[in-house]
């Protein structure tokens, strides 16, 4: 990319084709004198702050035009007329672009072949409201926002310590989207560190349009058959938090309320924030009974299709598991269908307006349920049992990691119908060959610690530990 002039004219025209002054109504810019010089000021509206901006301008056509005299570069202007803090000197052309992109004011003089990249920008945003899915009964009630100074911010509230090191990135050849890279560089692996940094600087994409999925979708290698998620996601500040100081990495993409944790294995899924605002008892409690209802909603269906599909195998004290009758649809094909409904009106209940939301869960309820009954459409056993498959996928913090348990149910279900009990064994092992090829982006390993072996960080997922000197 082209590099300033100390013309300028030239370095106007430049700036005003590329920027689309005249084309673009956001792009305002102005003529001003400043003592011996004439400049030129650009900044994009809605990106900065007229408060900021306004006493800059009143400093420089004031005592700045008087303080400016005989400075020879841009930077010794900079030093003696500038008063802002975040200012610095640019000139190359492609970086002056995007510096204007995401909010910086643009300042040419005559006679000077850089510019002054004054960064007095202030992003439209929202409140640091908690978060719709990450809600705690007590604890901290803020949540990352889609402004990424401001996530930093919240980070640094909470880490006063030198070693909180935040690296920053540019991804995406036309967006070049901020990305951030939070951790203790005393604590974190340089390994680790050195492996993610050559996968961000490796992303060879136009646009970060999807911000945190698109670069998990860049820098993860390929598995499309493998529904089970690589990456950990959080809009609680706490919990970033504390996987920073645990020696872990935070991913933040600027436009996004979501952070990214690594590195990432099956078992970190099994905690929430809600573990370490309860006593250690209940904490353990609670990721306990996490983990004993995820493991139901996985084998329930279909070991209790396995069972009625043959009474004989039903137990005499157990009968009452058994329908009375099978109803006009299949089993196999009332149980396959519900997974699809609940589905379906996941969907429909995300472009229901707030004020029809009660009435549509209840005709949900009505039609779907009592209606099928009814009909002998479905047998009120199928429903009961997934009506807490339901229940449970709401019960795991993780969408993604509920949606994979979802499918892994439905493989097991259909295996199950195909070769009995013998289908229900090969897709255990089928289940459990994936986990053990699914490939982190980062850490030793997807079932890590217990593949390789790690007692000590075993208990430390499993049991919610007191607080000592030691952890955090």
């Amino acid at each position: 990319m082209e590099q300033l002039s100390t013309q300028l004219s030239e370095n106007q025209k430049t700036l005003d084709t590329l920027l689309g002054v005249g084309r673009n109504y956001d792009v305002i810019s102005r003529d001003l004198y400043i003592g011996q010089w004439r400049g030129r000021l650009y900044v994009i509206d809605g990106y900065g702050d007229d408060g900021v901006i306004e006493r800059i301008t009143s400093f420089l056509l004031g005592q700045g035009a008087a303080l400016g005299q005989g400075a020879k570069n841009m930077q010794e202007f900079i030093d003696h007329c500038v008063t802002f803090c975040e200012v610095d000197c640019e000139n190359n052309v492609g970086k002056i672009l995007t510096g204007a992109f995401i909010g910086k004011t643009i300042l040419l003089l005559e006679g000077f072949d850089y510019c002054a990249m004054i960064d007095a920008k202030k992003f439209p945003g929202r409140s640091v409201e908690e978060p719709s899915d990450g809600k705690v009964l007590r604890g901290s009630h803020d949540g990352f926002t889609e402004t990424l100074v401001q996530n930093t911010a919240l980070l640094r509230r909470r880490i006063r310590d030198p070693h909180l090191t935040l690296e920053n990135h540019k991804v995406g050849g036309r967006s070049q989207t901020d990305v951030v890279i939070a951790y203790m560089d005393n604590q974190a692996g340089q390994g680790d560190l050195e492996k993610l940094r050559q996968k961000l600087d490796a992303i060879d994409v136009g646009s970060i349009a999807m911000s945190q999925e698109s670069i998990a979708e860049a820098i993860v290698k390929p598995q499309w058959y493998n529904p089970f998620p690589k990456v950990r996601y959080t809009e609680r500040p706490d919990t970033a938090t504390a996987c920073i100081m645990e020696g872990h990495i935070v991913l933040l993409i600027d436009n996004s309320p979501s952070v990214m944790l690594m590195p990432t294995s099956f078992f970190h899924f099994m905690e929430e924030a809600n573990d370490y605002y309860f006593p250690p008892l209940v904490g353990t409690y609670l990721r306990w009974l996490r983990v004993i209802v995820m493991m139901l909603a996985l084998f329930i269906t279909p070991v209790w299709y396995l069972l009625v599909k043959d009474p004989s195998r039903v137990p005499e004290a157990m009968a009452f598991i058994v329908p009375e009758e099978p109803g006009s649809v299949p089993l196999l094909l009332q149980l396959l269908l519900l997974d699809f409904v609940v589905d379906l009106l996941k969907l429909a209940s995300l472009n229901t307006p707030d004020a029809l939301s009660n009435s549509f869960s209840m005709l949900g309820a009505l039609i779907l349920g009592d209606f099928a009954v009814q009909a002998r459409w479905l047998v009120p056993e199928v429903l009961v049992y997934m009506a807490f498959v339901a229940i449970a996928n709401f019960a795991q913090p993780s969408f993604e990691l509920g949606y994979a348990m979802k499918l892994s149910r439905m493989m097991l279900l259909i295996l199950s119908a195909l070769l009995d009990v013998w289908g229900l064994a090969a897709g255990i092992v089928g289940l459990l060959l994936l986990l053990l090829s699914t490939k982190p982006i980062l850490g030793k390993g997807y079932l890590y610690p217990i593949v390789p072996f790690n007692a000590k960080d075993l208990s430390r997922l499993l049991i919610r530990h007191p607080i000592n000197k030691d952890n955090t």
